[in-house]
């Protein structure tokens, strides 16, 4: 599901973390494509329009730059995760800004140390879920209807829910979700199964939702 199929161990992190910038820029410029897809799935809804995502992206470079030597691992995977954890951190400053005290949930703090989100997964998956209805009457009541799918994912687990949004909506692969989310690639595969049919049991309650990409196996 990856744009770029996972490399062997080689020497670009090692020239990132010693300072070679070019390297560097060679490595956001691969994975831009993928980062941008990352931070329009988990901007806030009220920030859609006002915000422009390569905005994000060119503080999240900057960032990068600033903080290359925490760089861990060897591989282009470890490498992306490292970029993405650097993009979710930018767009978590960037809700601040915009947001102010909404956002300053302790909840919030502890998740992205963990690689978790910069943002409510809830929230992220409802709105893009709630996109998917097409009918005017149900489209009317787009607002009410993403609050009430927002409160039911906030009861799913926490982990289930992530495997979840980074497999259909920021597309990482199962190893790129194992060691985003410091679990067992086994353990993701798991947790997606479950989640995937919690979610088709929760979209089954809602009368009008119309089956998307989502929902199917």
């Amino acid at each position: 599901m990856s744009d770029l199929e996972t490399k062997p161990p080689n020497d670009r992190t090692d020239r990132i973390r010693e300072g070679d910038l070019a390297a560097l820029a060679d490595a956001f410029d691969d994975y831009r494509a993928r980062l941008e897809r990352i931070v329009s799935f988990r901007m806030h809804p009220k920030l859609i329009g006002r915000v422009d995502p390569d905005d994000v992206l060119q503080e999240t470079y900057l960032e990068a730059s600033r903080r290359y030597t925490h760089l861990k691992g060897d591989t282009e995977e470890s490498l992306f995760i490292w970029l993405r954890l650097m993009a979710l951190q930018t767009l978590t400053d960037t809700h601040r800004r915009h947001m102010g005290t909404a956002m300053r949930d302790p909840g919030r703090e502890q998740a992205i140390h963990r690689n978790v989100s910069s943002d409510s997964t809830s929230t992220s998956l409802a709105a893009n879920l709630i996109g998917q209805f097409t009918s005017p009457t149900l489209a009317a009541r787009r607002e009410e209807l993403a609050d009430k799918l927002r409160v039911t994912l906030d009861r799913m687990d926490r982990i289930d829910r992530e495997v979840l949004a980074l497999r259909h909506f920021e597309e990482l692969s199962n190893n790129e979700i194992a060691e985003a989310l410091g679990i067992e690639q086994k353990a993701a595969s798991i947790r997606y199964v479950r989640a995937l049919k919690r979610l088709k049991d929760i979209l089954a309650e809602m009368p009008g939702f119309e089956e998307g990409p989502l929902t199917r196996p």
